[in-house]
């Protein structure tokens, strides 16, 4: 039985920097609403790279009720609007964080007009831009600048965004603090990612699903679904439920 559905945002459950597909997303939330009165119907909540206030208003869309959880392995909880982390770091443990914000600020990104610096981000940093070229030039520049300086981060990409991680703070990490949060195992969950950030989640839980237009490094690590964005996730939220009642029988 799959307890939970977890989707990646950007790449799944909307398209940067684009309007939308409200009609879907608002037959996945019809889904979750049933799912308080269904056990075969999971409930869904959101793993992301983005920063917060982003990630709160879709979770909203979505009238997600349970934690949502973040590529730098942080944990939200509404109960207080408070924040749990899987990896403690301290100011001075985040320095190679805060030293590539200040490259990133004053050397890197005036060379991009449009990119820019994603705003409340605490363990980790961001450049978005919905400027593909600038985003792969960005991802390479970046690339070499972790390699030379902070060969320990981690750096993952997608055709809008980049982010880079302090070691082990992944969206793998943020799954297990759910899971011990919910009381959920993996082998309990489905999820569907589009990106290399998203491979370790992936290649965890019981069901991975890639949407269509997914990196291939996701691809390979989940059920593909041969539509995009939004109305992959839908199918897959289908999926699941398909799977869940089979059970019965």
């Amino acid at each position: 039985m799959i307890k939970l559905f977890v989707t990646d945002l950007d790449g799944c459950i909307s398209h940067p920097f684009k309007t939308p597909d409200w009609e879907s997303i608002n037959m996945i939330r019809e889904l979750n609403l049933k799912s308080r009165n269904s056990v075969n119907i999971p409930p869904i909540t959101i793993c992301t790279g983005r920063p917060f206030p982003y990630a709160e208003a879709v979770a909203q869309w979505l009238d997600v009720q349970i934690p949502f959880i973040f590529e730098s392995a942080g944990l939200f909880m509404w109960d207080g609007h408070r924040i749990e982390t899987a990896l403690k770091s301290t100011d001075g443990e985040l320095k190679p964080i805060h030293d590539l914000k200040l490259w990133l600020k004053q050397v890197l990104l005036p060379e991009y007009p449009g990119a820019e610096l994603e705003f409340t981000k605490m363990m980790d940093a961001g450049v978005v831009s919905p400027n593909m070229q600038a985003i792969r030039e960005i991802h390479t520049r970046i690339l070499e600048k972790v390699g030379v300086d902070y060969p320990d981060l981690e750096v993952h990409a997608t055709d809008i965004s980049v982010n880079i991680l302090m070691p082990g703070n992944d969206k793998l990490q943020g799954l297990k603090l759910l899971s011990q949060n919910l009381g959920i195992r993996l082998d309990e969950m489905a999820y569907i990612g589009d990106s290399s950030g998203d491979v370790p989640a992936l290649k965890s839980v019981k069901f991975p699903f890639a949407p269509i237009n997914a990196h291939e490094s996701a691809k390979s690590h989940g059920e593909v679904i041969s539509l995009e964005t939004t109305r992959a996730v839908l199918e897959a939220y289908h999926r699941v439920i398909k799977f869940n009642t089979s059970l019965e029988h």
